[in-house]
């Protein structure tokens, strides 16, 4: 395990592309790191064109990478960094596994185009690794000394950092929350070809289900949107789709919870703004499975947003922890 590197008002001054390539747009932003702090100087963003496949998005990025630069001619670049989608083997910059949403993303060489156009070292990391690192290193995790992000939206995805280092995994497959089996979504079919995940029953898409099976109505069950205002509004069978997810995610987090013993989970995704009743419905799941020992862990929401993945791989893309790391556990 690293010891935390930078010290408050000691650390050098580091200047990072980073990049979160997403399945619409793909950010990019150029980010100075000093003092265990991460600032976004600049940021630019262009859609993310999958018909064009892993060449034609990778070449897009390159371009996007060298307009956050054109503003900063004189910037001295220490590294590039990247999140993305599927499962990267993080030593040779290379997507492992990934779903065809992006033709020929599994395989793609995502470190070539980078270290040519900018001769700086580079690094990749999947996307809710990012999102939790730039998480745990300078949002709700800091001042902790390990954290859980899970992340629930149209997937349901997470990591885990302890003393600001990021469990990957021997595969870098280390996290995928959503591939947990339980008894709720026995039948279900998930993204990933098995059956009986919690991703089936409890992301995005398959609340929607629930609440259609509910009867919740046509006009509550358009998309994610209608539903969540549905339930605002009161709609019974759209709180009770959402019930039931919350509370199915929250068991699962009181399992991990016995298992890993985290100072903080903190959830992400568009699921935990979408409606108030859920986190409700987690915390009950939590309460339902946790042993009492770790039953009383925070469980927060988290605070970076969309800057998060970003911040992640700039702080990966270093190759070390980034954050004060403090000398005893805070206690919520």
């Amino acid at each position: 395990m690293q010891p935390p590197l930078h010290q408050s008002g000691t650390s050098p001054q580091h200047n990072v592309v980073a990049l979160d390539i997403g399945g619409t747009k793909i950010n990019a932003a150029l980010v100075r790191i000093s003092d265990g702090d991460a600032k976004i100087i600049t940021s630019a963003t262009t859609p993310t064109a999958t018909e064009d496949g892993s060449d034609g998005i990778l070449a897009a990025a390159v371009r996007v990478a060298r307009d956050v630069l054109s503003g900063h001619p004189g910037v001295q670049l220490d590294a590039v960094g990247m999140s993305a989608g599927g499962v990267i083997d993080s030593s040779r910059g290379v997507v492992t596994h990934a779903t065809d949403t992006i033709p020929g993303w599994r395989g793609a060489d995502l470190s070539a185009p980078f270290t040519a156009e900018f001769s700086v070292p580079f690094r990749a990391l999947n996307d809710a690794h990012a999102h939790g690192l730039g998480e745990a290193l300078f949002g709700a995790g800091r001042g902790h000394r390990s954290m859980m992000m899970v992340a629930v939206g149209t997937g349901i995805g997470g990591s885990i950092v302890t003393d600001g280092n990021l469990l990957q995994g021997s595969h870098g497959a280390a996290g995928h929350l959503g591939h947990i089996g339980v008894s709720e979504a026995e039948g279900m079919k998930c993204t990933c070809g098995r059956n009986g995940h919690i991703e089936a029953l409890a992301s995005g898409p398959g609340i929607l289900r629930i609440a259609k099976k509910l009867n919740a109505g046509d006009d509550a069950t358009r998309d994610g949107r209608t539903l969540a205002r549905a339930a605002e509004e009161g709609n019974t069978a759209a709180q009770e789709a959402y019930r039931v997810a919350g509370f199915a995610t929250g068991r699962v987090i009181g399992s991990l919870l016995n298992t890993l013993d985290v100072d903080l989970v903190t959830l992400a995704g568009g699921v935990t703004e979408a409606y108030s009743g859920w986190l409700d419905a987690v915390k009950q799941g939590v309460a339902h499975d946790a042993m009492d020992v770790v039953a009383n862990t925070p469980i927060t929401t988290a605070t970076r947003g969309s800057q998060a993945a970003l911040l992640g791989a700039a702080a990966f893309s270093l190759n070390f922890p980034t954050c004060d790391i403090p000398a005893e556990r805070t206690e919520a």
